[in-house]
């Protein structure tokens, strides 16, 4: 069995309260091997590390751009003190979820950025990658990342192919998941074949973008058919349709999925041993 991971999803979410653990037993039973949960805000930073911890997995810690409006400015020093204060902790591997989000309305652009470039300083300053929200707000993101460079993942990426090359060329992989499974996502499959597979890295973003299979239409759902809960368990499912795209067999993809990750961040390395 090939050995996945899934590099951004959030086991710390309130739909996970009544089976966290079975739902993190069935991923690795799947052959999930390895899970990274990133923080979204200031009062889940115990939740992450601690869920980290017990599934023997990783997690990020930052201030996600969707909820900037709740957050205080004293967060961040909260976050810089978090960094330091677990600096040696090697399941932490980021600084993340951090970003910009132009797509939901209602959101102060201006706080979103300055959040943003806080959080970059703070990662530079900790030595840590990022792990990037991305929604309508790619050449945003670019613009700081020029400006204070550092590396990581830009999750659930949908942007342009030249914004792809350009978050690759400064070091980023680009996180994609279960809208790869639609046939309709006609440029994220795109992006996922012509873009190097060094580039690619493989999420779920549990709870959130379920695959295809657990989709329900707006009638479904009118009808009392709830949305299915996305899970880790569903990324080999989720691998099984890039490597058809690709045209590469799962274990090659697995290896060369699991190499991308561990470059993303690094201290992934000591924590999944040998390949």
């Amino acid at each position: 069995m090939a050995s996945w991971i899934d590099t951004h999803c959030h086991l710390d979410a309130p739909e996970f309260a009544a089976d966290r653990e079975q739902v993190r037993e069935r991923a690795r039973h799947a052959g999930v091997t390895h899970c990274v949960v990133p923080a979204v805000e200031a009062a889940n930073f115990d939740a992450v590390r601690e869920l980290a911890h017990a599934g023997r997995d990783s997690y990020a810690l930052g201030i996600h751009p969707l909820c900037t409006p709740r957050a205080a400015d004293e967060d961040l020093v909260l976050l810089d003190a978090a960094l330091a204060a677990h600096a040696a902790d090697p399941r932490l591997v980021a600084v993340g979820e951090i970003g910009i989000d132009l797509f939901v309305p209602g959101l102060d652009p201006a706080r979103q950025e300055l959040f943003y470039g806080e959080q970059l300083a703070l990662a530079r300053r900790h030595g840590l990658p990022v792990i990037l929200h991305v929604r309508r707000s790619a050449d945003a993101l670019l613009k700081h990342l020029r400006r204070i460079p550092v590396r990581g993942i830009a999750h659930a990426f949908n942007g342009s192919l030249q914004q792809a090359h350009e978050f690759v060329r400064l070091g980023f992989k680009l996180g994609f998941g279960g809208t790869l499974t639609y046939e309709r996502a006609q440029q994220v499959r795109r992006l996922a074949v012509e873009l190097p597979l060094e580039a690619l890295v493989l999420e779920t973003d549990s709870p959130d973008i379920p695959p295809h299979w657990l989709y329900r239409t707006a009638e479904e759902r009118a009808q009392g058919v709830p949305q299915g809960r996305n899970e880790p368990g569903e990324l080999p499912r989720i691998a099984a349709v890039l490597a058809q795209l690709r045209g590469i067999g799962e274990d090659e993809l697995a290896a060369a999925l699991r190499a991308n990750a561990v470059d993303a961040l690094p201290r992934l390395g000591p924590l999944l041993g040998s390949p």
